[in-house]
């Protein structure tokens, strides 16, 4: 078990880096339950991919439940929403859906729609109010160590530069997937019998709010579908 300090988790972390190298998915998140028990969380978006690690965890047929962590901005479309429902009910999940603590209207009188103006500055602030401060309230207040996403290493530059595990503003974050490429998705999907988000259909290969998520064109693909081709991340699995 790794020992839980900031200083400690810094030496480990190579060497479990190599060893997850040679673990599945399934292993890496029964690596993370049963090194932290209630201190391990996961996170998800309820977008295009994200029935593959739920699905995971519920295969996992844990004596105790993983806490599964949803980042609602209360932007999301209403097809994320509706598959959200669906899902949940499908695989029967527990989940504890995550909300800034200034509405959306509230926030949009104080600072206008920071989306609308092209500023990465402005969909920084974004994201902070929206996402980064609710999950890490989230997890202050759960005490989570450690938290598993479905992120990959081929979405996002940065995403290509991560590791198995690493620190993320001073907790462990665990990433099962990094080096699951597409067409894994793809089958695990298709063998699992997971329903797609009703937006894979209309030519999105990922989406999160509304009002920064387009479908693929000829000019874009991935992630320069989202935020308006400003940025990559939302923060969320960046330090900064």
């Amino acid at each position: 078990m790794i020992d839980k300090t900031l200083e400690n988790r810094q030496l480990d972390l190579e060497e479990h880096n190599k060893k997850f190298k040679d673990m599945s998915p399934r292993e890496l998140i029964l690596w993370g339950y049963k090194n932290f028990d209630n201190q391990f969380a996961i996170t998800t978006s309820f977008g295009i991919q994200s029935s593959v690690i739920l699905n995971m965890v519920n295969q996992c047929s844990l004596q105790k439940k993983i806490k599964i962590f949803w980042i609602d901005t209360g932007y999301l479309p209403s097809e994320t929403y509706k598959y959200a429902e669906m899902l949940i009910n499908y695989l029967s999940l527990e989940i504890e859906v995550l909300q800034s603590e200034i509405s959306p209207a509230r926030m949009e009188s104080l600072y206008g729609k920071l989306w609308e103006t092209n500023k990465s500055s402005d969909l920084d602030k974004y994201h902070e109010i929206r996402k980064i401060k609710p999950l890490e309230n989230a997890l202050h207040k759960n005490n989570i160590s450690c938290w598993a996403s479905g992120v990959r290493s081929e979405q996002t530059n940065n995403r290509n530069n991560m590791k198995f595990i690493d620190i993320i503003r001073n907790r462990l974050s665990l990433r099962p997937l990094l080096n699951w490429k597409n067409k894994d998705v793809y089958y695990y999907m298709k063998e699992n019998q997971l329903p797609s988000h009703p937006l894979f259909s209309k030519g999105y290969s990922t989406v999160g709010d509304w009002h920064s998520s387009s479908a693929e064109s000829i000019e874009n693909e991935g992630r320069s579908t989202r935020f308006g081709g400003i940025k990559q991340e939302c923060g969320i699995h960046t330090e900064n």
